[in-house]
Parts: C-alpha cells; structure tokens; sequence
C-alpha cells in the first residue's frame, strides 16, 4: 500500500509539473513576457519603471538585465532579446548594422568623472583629465591635489559609458590600460574605498561618498547638461529590431508616458528629452538649439 501510494504520489507530482510547464509555454506563447539587456547606466531607471509598470499590469513581466551598451546592441541584433539599451547610437559599435535596428531614445544621462574625496581636487581643465587617462598624470599633485598616486578605474571596453567618456575627454583615444569594472555600482564603491582612485560615471550613480570633479570651472548638473555647456553626456536609448509590437511597444510607451518623463526620470538623476535645449546626431554634431 505505501509503495502505491508513493507511485500515486510520484505521477500526481508529475503531473502536475506537466501541467504547469505547458501553462508556463502558453503563457510565453501569449507575449507576456520581454527582456531588456544592456547598459548599466540606464538600467536603474529601466528597472523603476518595469517595476511599476508590471504592479499596474498583473501579468506582464519585464526582464531587466546590465551587461554594458555592446551586449544591449548585440543581443538585440541578434533576436535574443526584445530590447538593446545603450548608452550609445548604434552607428557609434563596430559590427552592429544600425540599418536594422529602431531608435527609442528615452532619456538623457550626464557622466561626470569621480574621484575618492581625498586625492584634493574639486576642479580639472580637459587637458588635464585627458592626460590622466592617457597615462601622463600620475600623481594628484600634478595638478593641484595631494601628494597621492593616481588609481585609474575604467569602465569595461564594452561600454557605453566609457565610450561617451573617451570620446568627450579623449578625443577618441582609449584610455591607458588599467583596472576595470563592468558595474557601475561596483566602480562607485571603488572609488569610495580607494586612495587616490578616479573613474566616471552617470549622474544616476554619484552618490556623497565620491567627489565629482567640475572641468573647467563648469560643474557637473543637469541644467549644464541640458545647454551643453557640459559636454559628456549621452542619450539613453532603448533599441529594438524593427518596428517593435505587443508587450514591448506597449512598456516604451509607458516609459516614454508624460507621467514617467516629469516625474521617474528626473527623481533617479537622468533628463527627459523634452527638457534639453540642444540635440546632438550619432557623429557629436549639435542638430538644434
């Protein structure tokens, strides 16, 4: 009688598996489900959003993952995922064909270099950061600061975030060869805890345990951003394959919504696109004013 009723027990485990697997499959089949992959800067904000969007749509899931603006872009060239984030235009990543993907640009983010609060500097000119991340400051007393050896921190060659850094500060350059981070929660907590240590960031992750440096004398705000008189920023877009449908233009909907863009953008660092008084093309040039 027992072995029965393991064997009764056994089958009904099974299939009850069965059963919530083809539900799982019809529920997949139905759409309900997307994956948005790519860069780091924006993901905070993607998050939020599909966070709030799926509390008021009982159902529909979003799928939120970092990873950097080149996997973004690959992998929604691929078909692998239903949204690409990057920090960056398609045009700007070798081996992505911008031709087949559509634009969403739903925000726009600054970045601004950080340093651990201790190197003594508030301020840089361009030419200075520039020849920092080149390799030819290495000392903060070099410019002004402490007598403590400079630790560069990049950003991982895939994404957006030091691309937009490097062509802003380096003129395209790569920066020299040093440690790097894929997170940028990860190259926050760096910084805090490092002597001496420098990277850059999006205005979304400068939190009071790392200093942002002004360039220039121009400081690091939105309202600089927005004139360009702060030149290292970029569009956050959210890339599809074609023409998007169902599930996923209903959510770019949503986070392009007036509600979202007043309030959400503003209140996790980035700025609505509606609030900038400049445009830029994939190239850098400045499209309107």
């Amino acid at each position: 009688m027992k072995n029965f009723l393991k064997r009764v027990a056994l089958l009904t485990t099974i299939a009850g598996g069965l059963f919530l697997m083809s539900g799982c499959a019809s529920w997949a089949d139905r759409g309900e489900s997307i994956t948005a992959v790519g860069s780091s800067a924006l993901q905070p904000l993607v998050e939020t959003v599909a966070e709030q969007y799926q509390t008021a749509n009982a159902g529909q899931f979003i799928n939120v993952q970092g990873g950097g603006s080149g996997t973004g872009l690959s992998q929604v060239q691929s078909g692998a995922v239903q949204i690409g984030n990057s920090d960056v235009f398609a045009e700007e990543k070798d081996g992505i064909d911008a031709s087949a993907l559509v634009d969403h640009q739903v925000a726009v983010v600054g970045i601004t270099p950080v340093v651990n609060p201790e190197v003594g500097v508030t301020d840089i000119s361009l030419a200075d950061l520039a020849k920092i991340f080149l390799g030819e400051i290495t000392n903060w007393s070099e410019v002004g600061g402490n007598d403590v050896e400079i630790v560069l921190l990049n950003r991982a060659s895939g994404s957006g975030t030091r691309s937009t850094f490097e062509k802003w500060v380096l003129d395209g350059q790569t920066a020299v060869q040093a440690q790097e981070q894929d997170s940028s929660g990860m190259v926050r907590s760096i910084v805090a805890d490092t002597p001496g240590a420098i990277s850059y960031l999006a205005f979304s992750y400068v939190t009071d345990d790392i200093q942002t440096l002004s360039i220039d004398g121009v400081a690091p705000t939105d309202d600089n951003v927005k004139t360009n008189s702060w030149i290292i920023w970029s569009y956050e877009h959210m890339y599809t394959l074609g023409t998007p449908t169902e599930l996923t233009q209903t959510f770019l909907d949503y986070i392009l919504s007036d509600d979202v863009q007043n309030n959400i953008v503003g209140e996790l660092g980035y700025i609505a696109i509606s609030q900038m008084q400049v445009a830029r093309d994939w190239q850098g040039n400045i499209i309107s004013q």
